[in-house]
């Protein structure tokens, strides 16, 4: 399935959660409404929210709550994306300028704790505890993975699980709260809903994986940023640290220099040998697995349309190209 054949089940409802983003934006500082708007109209792929309904269909779920749900998450996510885009110092985004290139640090920042603000404020307006206890937990777990990040920055000596570990907390974590929510709103029993957050977590990683291996194997206008933003931004993900540590001698050392120093000065002797070792292999294969134990997840909701898509989206997170 692409996109949207996997969005069919919840075609309308994605239409109303659009309409809703939109309106729950509305602010009195017309700063926050165009950066807002701009980050929120940018064409990415709604995938967090889209995942929030599905899971709430697939539940069984039949009230109106899980609009709410999937904004929120949203919310939480475009707050993120502005947050990190400041840390990195991105210049790029999904193929335009980042919102601090545009407006500067000082008002992605504050728009971003507006944004985390609003979903809170939603999340009181659903008035359902459990649902602030995921999010909330969710939020907090995001912020450690930001700061884990941030520790292992041009540390050559980051391995494999220092990263898994970031990436679990970073990205994994908003996907596994997101679908727990459609067993939250179902009030399904603890099965059910241990079942649907380990899919989320599955599927959180097997996405940030192929993220990963996309930085160093598309072109900039596929992916809408530029190839080897991570090495300029000296993180070493799981394609260098692959290679660092399959790599022969003389491998290892230039991958050192690159992770230490930053930039795209060593972008040429980086992918040469993520192309020798392999490593790009590796790292889809590790995505396919995690997709793989995603999709046996789903075991523990009947069959329905929705649980065909959430399906559906494993295999798409490790097959797309952007």
């Amino acid at each position: 399935m692409d996109l949207s054949q996997i969005r069919s089940p919840v075609a309308d409802d994605v239409k109303a959660v659009d309409k809703l983003i939109v309106d729950r934006l509305q602010s009195n500082v017309v700063l926050i409404n165009q950066i807002g708007h701009y980050i929120v109209s940018s064409g990415g792929k709604r995938l967090r929210p889209l995942l929030v309904l599905l899971a709430a269909r697939a539940c069984g779920y039949s009230g109106h709550r899980h609009l709410d749900a999937a904004a929120i998450v949203e919310f939480i996510h475009t707050a993120t994306l502005l947050h990190d885009d400041v840390v990195d110092g991105s210049e790029l985004r999904r193929n335009r300028d980042t919102a601090n290139t545009v407006w500067g640090n000082e008002a992605s920042v504050l728009v971003g704790d507006f944004l985390y603000a609003r979903a809170f404020e939603m999340m009181v307006d659903v008035g359902n505890l459990r649902i602030m206890e995921v999010m909330a937990g969710a939020t907090a777990r995001i912020a450690e993975g930001e700061v884990l990040q941030l520790l292992n920055a041009n540390d050559a000596d980051t391995d494999e699980s220092r990263y898994m570990e970031v990436i679990q907390r970073k990205t994994a974590t908003l996907f596994e709260a997101g679908t727990r929510l459609g067993a939250v709103l179902t009030e399904s029993n603890p099965e059910v809903e241990a079942a649907m957050s380990s899919y989320g977590l599955h599927l959180g990683i097997a996405f940030q994986l192929v993220d990963d291996a996309l930085d160093y194997m598309s072109d900039d206008g596929t992916i809408g940023k530029q190839i080897g933003d991570d090495l300029d931004e000296g993180k070493p993900t799981l394609p260098v640290i692959r290679a660092m540590e399959v790599g022969n001698d003389a491998q290892r050392k230039r991958l050192r220099q690159a992770i230490e120093e930053g930039g795209r000065q060593h972008i040429d002797d980086v992918i040469e040998a993520i192309v020798a070792t392999k490593a790009i292999d590796y790292t889809v294969e590790l995505a396919r697995w995690h997709a793989d134990a995603a999709k046996q997840a789903l075991n523990a909701v009947p069959e329905s349309p929705s649980r065909e898509s959430l399906a559906a989206t494993a295999d798409f997170s490790v097959a797309r190209t952007y």
